[in-house]
């Protein structure tokens, strides 16, 4: 008897479908230098500890992590913004090991930008060609008689440069430290409304603080990176502007969803929007938390947002 009722339950056992538990490994989540993505980083790894993973955070520079993740050293990545890391991500992707995980439905835009009251010294805004016949108003010390472009840190990969040769602006490229260098400058243009154009993006916190506008280029076209007949110079690469409705995507190394399944499943649910991304940026950029407690302030403040992308019994 002792000897049917095993086989009955080793037959029961046999007809039970496999649930594989996540690995009790930690789950390496990038840390990159600007707020929203730290800060989404950081909820992400507060909300996959609370589905019971383990979770490890690594400072990794934004275009090589790709790499990283192809590699399975870093098990993914949050914000894959199409204009900055766009070729980037296409490139580890061709290499395989890496797998896109999916939109957020938050729009992206990276660009020339402009406070509103740079419009009053230089009225035909937005136009780039515009900009650049009032290029004397944003000259400096630093620029001469050539107008003064501040553009992201050098790793952001934003071409500044190159646009600025390919287009024949009369602007000297100026790359920031940090994100808060970019900040700093607006916020000291302020006082006495002086001109500036700077690199910007949305979603972040500074578009409800500072009201502005993205400076028109020719408009992007696929291959204005790649090939030099695409665009308006036929002679030269990123002569165009940046996507104006860039996707925001999530990535993973490849093996993410057979070692941490469960945690797969929740990184497929996850979306955030562009509000959502802002209000993550102004904790730390305005409110100055650290960004372990703005992650927790906003999990707190939007429980009804992210509660149902844990797996049941979580």
């Amino acid at each position: 008897m002792k000897k049917h009722i095993a086989i009955g339950l080793a037959a029961s056992a046999l007809a039970m479908p496999a649930f594989a538990a996540d690995s009790s490994d930690p789950i390496v989540i990038p840390i990159h230098n600007w707020s929203s993505q730290i800060v989404m980083s950081n909820v992400v790894g507060q909300i996959l500890e609370q589905n019971g993973n383990n979770v490890e955070f690594v400072t990794t520079d934004s275009q090589a992590v790709y790499e990283s993740i192809r590699l399975g050293d870093v098990t993914l990545e949050l914000e894959v913004w199409e204009g900055a890391f766009g070729a980037s991500f296409r490139a580890a992707l061709e290499k395989g090991g890496i797998v896109d995980v999916g939109d957020h439905d938050a729009v992206t835009r990276e660009d020339w930008w402009y406070p509103m009251w740079t419009k009053d010294a230089c009225p035909g805004l937005p136009s780039w060609e515009a900009l650049n016949d009032c290029a004397e108003v944003f000259a400096t010390a630093e620029t001469g008689d050539k107008g003064r472009y501040l553009d992201g840190p050098v790793d952001w990969l934003k071409h500044g440069k190159e646009r600025v040769e390919a287009l024949g602006m009369d602007f000297v490229v100026i790359n920031a430290g940090s994100a808060a260098a970019l900040w700093a400058e607006i916020g000291a243009a302020e006082a006495d409304k002086k001109p500036v154009v700077v690199f910007n993006w949305t979603p972040n916190f500074a578009e409800a603080v500072w009201p502005g506008e993205f400076v028109e280029f020719p408009a992007w076209e696929d291959g204005c990176d790649k090939d030099p007949a695409v665009g308006p110079n036929p002679d030269a690469l990123y002569d165009c502007g940046n996507p104006a409705t860039g996707y925001l995507k999530k990535a993973a190394w490849d093996g993410m969803a057979d070692k941490w399944p469960d945690a797969y499943g929740i990184l497929e649910k996850i979306s955030f929007t562009n509000p959502q991304i802002a209000e993550m940026a102004k904790l730390v950029d305005v409110d100055e938390m650290e960004p372990e407690e703005a992650a927790a302030v906003w999990l707190e403040n939007n429980e009804d947002v992210w509660q149902g992308w844990l797996s049941s019994g979580s």
